[in-house]
C-alpha cells in the first residue's frame, strides 16, 4: 500500500455511548432507578462523546459516563495509546 492511500482513508469509527443517572450513593456506582437512566447518545469518536458528556446538566447525585462501545464490539482490539 502506498503512503498516500493510508492517509486518504477515513479514521476508523470508534463508537462511544454517553449515559448517566441518579446514584443511590455518592460512594458507589449503583443507579437509583435503572429504568430512568438518561441516554445522551452514541457518538462516532471519543472527542464528540466527551463534548456531549461535558454539556450534560447534572446535580450532586447525577453521574454520567462515557462507555467505549467499540471495545465491547471487538474486545480483541488493543486499547488506543494514552496521551
Amino acid at each position: 500500500m502506498r503512503a498516500a492511500d493510508a492517509t486518504s482513508r477515513p479514521a476508523k469509527q470508534l463508537l462511544h455511548l454517553v449515559f448517566g443517572g441518579e446514584l443511590k450513593s455518592l460512594e458507589d456506582v449503583e443507579f437509583a432507578n435503572v429504568s430512568e437512566l438518561d441516554i445522551v447518545g452514541i457518538f462516532p469518536n471519543y472527542a464528540e462523546a466527551y463534548q456531549a458528556w461535558r454539556g450534560v446538566e447534572d446535580n450532586a447525585h447525577m453521574r454520567y459516563f462515557i462507555v467505549h462501545v467499540h471495545r465491547l464490539l471487538d474486545p480483541s482490539a488493543a486499547a488506543p495509546p494514552s496521551s
